[in-house]
C-alpha cells in the first residue's frame, strides 16, 4: 500500500486452459464472479462485522460492496476513482495487477481475504481463498479474512 493506492498481485500458474474475459473497459459490473475474476475482502478490526467486497475483472470491470453483517445488507461502495486493473498472459503463468484509490478503502486495520474464481475452457471453475473453511467455497467466511493490513504511523 502506498500513500494513494492499495495494489494487489494474484499469480496464476498452469494457463494453458484459462479462460480471459475479453476487454471490456473500466466501468462498474455485476455477477463478475460468473467467469475468472479476483476479489479482495476487507473487514475493519474495529468489532463490528461490516466489511467491503471488491471484484476485480481481467476485462477492466469491478464492483465494490459494504455489508453490514455476513452476506447481509448489501449496499455499493461509492468509488469516485476506478481500480486500475491489467492482466498478462504468458504460456505458463498469468498474472494480475489491480490498483485500488487508497481514500476510498476501508481504514486500516483490517483482516483481508484474497481470492479468485479461474474458469477454464468447458466451463470448468475452481475457487481459490487463502483459506477455506466450510466443506463449499465460501469468500464472505470471515473465517477466510486470515491476511492483515495494518495502521501505518506518520513519519
Amino acid at each position: 500500500m502506498t500513500d494513494s493506492w492499495m495494489r494487489v498481485r494474484w499469480r496464476i500458474d498452469g494457463v494453458e486452459r484459462l479462460v480471459v474475459p475479453p476487454f471490456a473497459g473500466r466501468g462498474r459490473a455485476d455477477e463478475l464472479w460468473q467467469t475468472t475474476c479476483f476479489e479482495l475482502f476487507m473487514m475493519p478490526k474495529d468489532g463490528t462485522p461490516s466489511y467491503s467486497e471488491f471484484n476485480l475483472s481481467p476485462s477492466e470491470r469491478w464492483a465494490a460492496y459494504d455489508f453490514s453483517d455476513y452476506r447481509s445488507g448489501q449496499s455499493e461502495r461509492v468509488f469516485r476513482r476506478e481500480p486500475d486493473c491489467s492482466m498478462r498472459v504468458g504460456q505458463a503463468i498469468a498474472i494480475f495487477d489491480a490498483s485500488l484509490p487508497r481514500i476510498q478503502m476501508p481504514e486500516a486495520p483490517c483482516a483481508i481475504g484474497l481470492s479468485a474464481v479461474i474458469e477454464e475452457e468447458g466451463g470448468v471453475k475452481s475457487y481459490w481463498a487463502l483459506s477455506h473453511h466450510k466443506e463449499e467455497p465460501d469468500f464472505h467466511d470471515p473465517r477466510s479474512f486470515t491476511g492483515c493490513i495494518a495502521r501505518t504511523r506518520a513519519a
